[in-house]
């Protein structure tokens, strides 16, 4: 049997390749060769750019294959250009890109127009089908229908997966590297927006992997399907700090502040720190079709990914640090605290010189003394 790996480089690509080989299959990826993945030297290897139709139809010219897994590049091309040269596809998306209001991915600053959601979301919300999407969650959004399109139509089976935000060894904008080297920078003070009382869907790489696999070993579940995927624990984003900096046996002191009185194009914190709303996916679909559960518990796998990060350290400044849009600025860090913790104390200062209503707080449940009492 025959598999091509649409993007088996990355994060997920890479269990995946790993999960095909274990079963069997003869696997082929398509990349761009920009990061060579270690790999088995029996998977071949398809340089071509996935963004661009002409390039991808000249990449797949006189080839077919039992099995395509995309989990890169154009997804709406590899929709149309698969046809007749598989029987099976299992798509990815991104979550984020998919439900109104969750992020604004193309914006400078997606954090500031993000728009309030409710928890849990399922893959048949509102807010998949809801109008006012910005341009490119409206070709994610066309994506997955061509996709489901040409699976009705009997083209292949079709079968989508909605990622989360992904983390794990080889990530081009690892989050946890905003802790990470904060840690080996020895600092001490992390700017928590709101808290960090958000929770936000995030999926470890061997995990989703996982998922993708059992939709190829169940063909006949998972036809047809979209699946929204991610870790079964959640965390708060503030839990998501203290997790790993237990990892690290490092201390952060987290200087939390409102969301409101941050300055525009705000970028001193973390970025998934900067998410001001609940993002939280419903999995219970994939679980009961499936039969998904978590293959690494989250607490494991930001242990692996927190020694992969330590043991392949990114440079300063590099490519990593770029995709994760934090500017590790710590002076400019440092004087927001001193100004916030300067605010604080003046404020704190003329709360307490305006008279304030005399409250008595008393449980509401009667605590009878004698038999009688009301109260």
């Amino acid at each position: 049997m025959k598999a091509l790996v649409v993007g088996g480089a990355g994060s997920t690509g890479t269990p995946i390749v790993e999960g095909l080989l274990h079963r069997g299959y003869r696997v082929t990826i398509l990349h761009r060769g920009m990061h060579e993945p270690d790999l088995p030297s029996e998977v071949e290897h398809i340089h071509a750019d996935p963004h661009w139709k002409d390039s991808i139809a000249e990449a797949l010219s006189g080839k077919s294959f039992d099995t395509v897994i995309a989990v890169y590049g154009r997804l709406r091309h590899f929709a149309e250009l698969l046809r007749g040269k598989t029987p099976r596809l299992i798509s990815v998306g991104g979550a984020l890109a998919i439900y109104k209001g969750w992020m604004r991915i193309t914006d400078a600053n997606p954090w500031e127009s993000m728009e309030e959601s409710p928890v849990l979301v399922s893959e048949d919300h509102p807010l998949a089908t809801a109008a006012g999407v910005d341009h490119f969650s409206q070709q994610v959004r066309e994506s997955e229908q061509l996709v489901m399109k040409y699976h009705a139509e009997g083209e292949y089976v079709a079968t989508h997966f909605r990622y989360p935000s992904v983390y794990g060894p080889r990530h081009l904008a690892a989050p946890e590297w905003a802790i990470i080297r904060r840690s080996r920078d020895g600092r001490r003070q992390i700017i928590a927006p709101g808290g960090g009382m958000v929770i936000v869907s995030r999926g470890f790489a061997d995990n989703l992997a996982h998922a993708v696999m059992l939709a190829l070993d169940n063909p006949e579940a998972s036809a047809g399907q979209i699946y929204n995927i991610c870790d079964e624990t959640m965390m708060y984003n503030r839990e998501w700090v203290q997790v790993l900096s237990q990892i690290l046996n490092h201390r952060f002191d987290l200087v939390e502040m409102p969301f409101d009185i941050l300055p525009k194009s705000f970028r001193a914190a973390p970025p998934l720190l900067l998410f001001r709303y609940h993002r939280v996916m419903d999995i219970s679909k994939v679980k009961q079709q499936l039969g998904y559960r978590d293959l690494v518990p989250a607490k494991k796998a930001l242990e692996i990914t927190v020694q992969w990060y330590l043991n392949n350290p990114p440079p300063p400044g590099g490519e990593l640090e770029k995709n994760l849009g934090d500017p590790f600025d710590y002076d400019y860090e440092d004087r927001l605290i001193e100004i916030y913790r300067t605010y604080c104390a003046t404020m704190t200062d003329e709360f307490s010189q305006v008279p304030a209503p005399e409250v008595v707080w008393r449980h509401p449940y009667p605590h009878p003394q004698k038999r009688g009492d009301v109260r």
